[in-house]
């Protein structure tokens, strides 16, 4: 396994590929590729907002029809999937940078599931 300073140089980027596999980054985080995936990860969290306050907007009417709450189930989906690699890109780098192993996946393995981040370096 790599020390925590080659890790610290390997970002998930905010995208995949063509057939959906994860894309990363070596280098410093101060090039251009890091840039625009800044710029579009802070896009997809902006999305994620606007998203937001338009379920509410909907849900709070109660004239929502089957067709605009499936689409509105997709749109969450979706973003809550770009939240989610941001938020692991951002933790294993977080990780990395304290000196600390991220975990695989949120399960940890010894059984007892998602921790609070405090537990989590601890």
């Amino acid at each position: 396994m790599p020390d925590a300073t080659a890790r610290a140089l390997v970002r998930l980027l905010p995208w995949t590929s063509a057939d959906g596999k994860p894309c990363f980054l070596v280098g410093d985080g101060t090039g251009y590729v890091a840039r625009i995936a800044d710029r579009m990860e802070a896009e997809q969290l902006s999305s994620a907002a606007d998203l937001i306050d338009e379920a509410c907007h909907v849900l709070d009417a109660r004239t929502w029809t089957p067709g605009e709450l499936h689409l509105l189930a997709v749109e969450l989906t979706a973003s809550l999937a770009d939240v989610r690699r941001v938020a692991e890109s951002r933790g294993e780098r977080l990780a990395a940078l304290l000196g600390h192993d991220a975990p695989d996946d949120a399960d940890d393995a010894d059984g007892e599931g998602p921790r609070l981040p405090a537990e989590a370096f601890g």
